[in-house]
């Protein structure tokens, strides 16, 4: 009998190595997952059934199978709809007629409301004959509020403009005893005035006065861009490049870059420049010209919110003209009525 070599024979390969030699290859799947199909619309509404039978059982248990909507009673609902805004309304009313105690007794001309604070606290203030030291008490329309035993009122608003001469400060009271612009229009009125904004002691021109602090409060403030122009006299003539620097506005102060709205230069000498702005910031226009390395010798503001010097002597004062006040009013915003809605406008333009 013959032996067999290891070489003899069709193959060589074990039966482990010919079984994965003779195993077919398996088939090759993709990456991605075959898309699902999407349930059919009567599945989907069982699911969704499903799921809000749920949500009633543990809201409102069990029991409750059906959810039956509330019925209202439509009159009802108007009548007292209607009553809580009558309501509101009147609660509106009433808060807007409310002030401050402090507030009315500086808009009655006593004093200012730091200094009303003090005779409030000391229980010198009465209102309906008992003494009040609340701070923050809220006089009613009807209430009787007495100072000294003197029935105090509302003043009437006063509004006062004075052409302001040089050696003056501006402010109510000077510790330093020097001149005030108060020792100018005190013989104006009787009421408490004072003015609105400031000029420096060299600094003439235009200053307004008043008892309405809404009012001043309005012009005083840089939103309301309420318009200021001074006549400036330089102690040399203004360069031309720092004249393009100013008209173009690249230049920045300590407290940020001031806006100039417009600038003229009295080309004779070129020292003469006038200058518009609405910025109030203190001695705004002389630091202006200081960092360009000006002295300012003359500062005259000619014209403040469209309020000009005309028939007002250097040192006299007037009062303003209820047109005046009328255009005044409108420029600060108090005036202005509210726009309607851009729908509306739109709607009217169709009809």
């Amino acid at each position: 009998m013959k032996k067999r070599t290891p070489n003899s024979g069709k193959s060589n390969l074990s039966p482990f190595k010919k079984f994965i030699k003779e195993k077919p290859k398996r088939e090759t799947f993709s990456e991605k997952p075959a898309p699902r199909r999407k349930p059919s619309k009567k599945l989907e509404e069982k699911l969704k059934a499903k799921k809000d039978q749920k949500i009633r059982e543990t809201v409102y248990g069990s029991s409750d199978k059906e959810i039956k909507k509330p019925i209202y009673d439509v009159k009802k609902v108007i009548s007292v709809a209607k009553k809580v805004r009558e309501e509101s309304e009147e609660v509106k009313a009433k808060r807007t007629n409310e002030v401050r105690l402090n507030k009315y007794i500086s808009n009655a001309g006593v004093c200012s409301r730091r200094e009303a604070d003090k005779l409030i606290a000391e229980g010198l203030v009465k209102i309906n004959g008992e003494v009040v030291t609340e701070m923050g008490y809220k006089v009613q329309p009807n209430d009787r509020v007495e100072y000294e035993g003197k029935l105090l009122k509302k003043e009437q608003y006063v509004y006062v403009l004075l052409n302001k001469p040089r050696g003056f400060i501006t402010t109510t009271k000077d510790p330093l005893e020097r001149k005030t612009v108060m020792q100018l229009v005190q013989n104006a009125c009787e009421e408490r005035i004072y003015p609105v904004g400031r000029l420096d002691r060299n600094t003439t021109g235009l200053l307004l006065f008043t008892n309405d602090g809404e009012f001043a409060t309005k012009v005083a403030h840089p939103s309301s861009n309420t318009q200021k122009i001074y006549r400036v006299e330089l102690d040399q003539p203004l360069k031309e490049e720092d004249e393009m620097t100013l008209r173009d506005r690249k230049f920045e102060l300590e407290d940020g870059s001031p806006y100039i709205d417009g600038l003229s230069v009295n080309e004779d000498d070129r020292r003469e420049i006038g200058i518009e702005l609405h910025s109030g910031k203190n001695r705004i226009v002389r630091r202006i010209f200081e960092h360009f390395g000006y002295t300012v010798e003359v500062l005259d503001r000619t014209v403040l919110a469209g309020l000009t010097k005309k028939d007002l002597p250097r040192g006299k004062w007037r009062y303003l003209s209820e047109q005046e006040m009328i255009s005044l009013k409108y420029l600060s915003g108090l005036d202005k009525k509210k726009k309607k809605p851009a729908k509306e406008s739109k709607a009217k333009r169709r009809r």
